[in-house]
């Protein structure tokens, strides 16, 4: 296909207000990712939107396997917790209460 850029599983994206560090969350718009590197704010930085990574966690939730996980903009970690946040992915491992990270396979877009 001639209009094909790239496979689209990581995306350039401008880093938000404070700047990121690898292995952060990054939500610009609709768009979550990882960020793949340390970035300071504005600057761009490679997010990967797809596959599974080991987020921070709300520590005091107990997640199932297939239970949705949201993105806390606000404490910068991964939440069951659907009110005020976006929907980023699925936990694909449990994780118990308390316990400080979980494994999270990314949508692609946050909802």
């Amino acid at each position: 296909m001639k209009n094909f850029r790239r496979e689209g599983n990581s995306n350039p994206v401008p880093a938000p207000s404070g700047g990121v560090v690898a292995g952060d969350g990054v939500l610009v718009g609709s768009l979550f990712g990882i960020a793949a590197i340390d970035a300071a704010e504005g600057e761009s930085v490679e997010i990967a939107s797809v596959g599974v990574f080991e987020m921070k966690k709300t520590s005091a939730q107990a997640w199932t396997v297939g239970a949705k996980v949201y993105w806390d903009g606000t404490n910068k970690v991964a939440t069951t917790t659907a009110s005020g946040n976006s929907l980023i992915g699925v936990a694909v491992g449990a994780a118990a209460n308390p316990s400080a990270t979980g494994l999270v396979r990314l949508n692609g877009v946050s909802i």
